[in-house]
């Protein structure tokens, strides 16, 4: 095996301790993502369908057009990410998620702009700059990802990772919940209104991504070969990396229930609740509830393992979003489930990037061969589905049970919304449940076993496992 020669950065070992600083630093990344990603899934639609003035089933074909086109975009970047053969002084993902990083806030901004001009004029320029965006996003996030794989490999330490991850996701999704429609109606002008609240975010976010990138560090030894990445590449990584395909799966109906949840939420509150302004109120709650979520991360995964606390979250999640579609509706009741379920989603959502890290090495363990960018990918390729599914379903829905913008709706639409904010999100995460109970197989403990047996067949690390969960 040639390798390739690391950043100056890196260490002998990747079993170590990061510091608080470092943690902090890597969830910054995730809120830095979040002020740009989140705009897209929780408002672009409502954007689409009220100010674009775009039918809802047109706007969904553009969620699920792009979304798929994004998907086969993940792929590319993985390789461009993986193939190179050197590397600059930043390390092998720092740099490349950065730069992104300035590309992509730009066509954030550019997203929730229209030409105003025609509908059909609308929509090109709706497809032409989200799938820009993508792009951008892929060469951002992919490598953002694939960082937490080289920062350690230490379970523990992997876990709180996730924990500070999920932390940045989370602040991010509140932050926008809570200041981006305030800001847009204080513009007065919703076409003016929505480009000033997407610059801010996406201000934000840049620097947000900065600060991932100034204090972080690369520390795993990578091991590269001089193979040929091709499509085989990605089948044979899939094939061989079970543990990879069933975070896939789980993954597709996790992420669609959450991002139809937050796609529909504007929706819920104007109409359903019968007061948009309500909607920071719903926001700061059900969101500002999910730190409990995110805080019980470090010690659940040390008492059960991040296996089980991704189990136990998605089913109280379940739980959660069945008893909001049979009971009758008000706030207070809707709005206490739907904190409930923000916790209980917290906790897969969160642990997810540890799993994702476990998969890297397994699949080294497995070929002898480290692929962060292609498994990150891979893993990346299935969220883009499942937020395809996700838009889709929340347009399509929309327009099948008749939705108008502007005006008071029937009974029916009202049902409509309420089985796409809880029904769909239920039964969804409850596949996902199944997936992980079933098709799963990694414990921590088996994790610490297969990594101390890759660095003695390399060489790489002197010391063996830590103590066992």
């Amino acid at each position: 095996m040639a390798s390739i020669i690391p950043s100056p950065s890196t260490t002998a070992t990747g079993r170590r301790t990061l510091s608080l600083k470092e943690k902090i630093a890597y969830g910054m990344g995730d809120l830095g993502n979040g002020f740009m990603f989140d705009l897209g899934q929780a408002y672009l639609l409502k954007f689409y369908t009220d100010v674009a003035g775009l039918p809802a089933a047109a706007a969904a074909t553009v969620f699920v057009v792009t979304k798929l086109f994004d998907a086969f975009m993940d792929p590319l970047a993985g390789v461009v990410i993986d193939g190179r053969r050197t590397v600059s002084r930043f390390g092998r993902f720092r740099g490349v998620m950065f730069y992104s990083s300035i590309a992509l806030g730009i066509l954030t901004v550019f997203s929730f702009v229209t030409p105003g001009l025609s509908q059909g004029v609308n929509l090109v320029y709706a497809y032409a700059s989200y799938m820009a965006w993508g792009v951008l996003y892929s060469f951002t996030n992919i490598p953002y990802g694939s960082l937490a794989s080289v920062m350690t490999q230490e379970p523990v330490e992997r876990a709180k990772l996730a924990s500070f991850r999920q932390a940045g996701s989370v602040l991010a999704l509140l932050i926008t919940g809570v200041a981006f429609m305030p800001i847009v109606l204080a513009v007065g002008s919703d076409r003016v209104g929505y480009g000033v609240a997407a610059t801010a975010m996406a201000v934000a976010g840049v620097l947000c991504f900065f600060a991932t990138f100034r204090h972080t560090r690369e520390s795993v030894p990578v091991v590269r070969t001089g193979e040929k990445l091709t499509a085989k590449s990605f089948v044979t990584t899939v094939v061989t990396n079970r543990p990879l395909l069933a975070v896939v799966i789980m993954t597709v109906f996790s992420i669609s229930a959450y991002n139809v949840k937050t796609s529909m939420i504007v929706y819920f509150t104007q109409y359903y609740l019968g007061d948009v302004r309500l909607l920071p109120y719903v926001n700061v709650i059900s969101i500002g509830s999910s730190i409990i979520g995110i805080l019980l991360i470090p010690l659940l995964t040390r008492l059960i393992g991040k296996k089980r606390t991704a189990l136990y979250g998605v089913l109280l999640a379940v739980v959660a979003d069945g008893l909001n579609f049979i009971l009758p509706t008000n706030t207070v009741l809707f709005t206490a489930l739907f904190s409930l379920s923000f916790i209980g989603v917290a906790l897969p959502n969160g642990i997810t990037w540890a799993l994702v890290c476990d998969v890297i090495d397994f699949g080294h363990w497995r070929t002898g061969v480290r692929r962060e960018g292609i498994t990150y990918s891979v893993f990346n390729f299935s969220r883009k589905i499942a937020q395809s599914v996700a838009g889709g379903l929340a347009g399509f829905g929309l327009s099948a049970i008749g939705y108008i913008p502007k005006v008071q709706q029937a009974s029916g639409v009202l049902a409509g919304m309420k089985g796409l904010q809880t029904l769909y999100p239920c039964l969804a995460l409850a596949v996902a449940a199944l997936v992980l109970a079933v098709m799963y197989p990694l414990t921590d403990r088996k994790m610490e076993e297969l990594v101390f047996e890759t660095h003695a067949a390399e060489g790489t690390d002197p010391a063996g496992p830590g103590p066992q969960d």
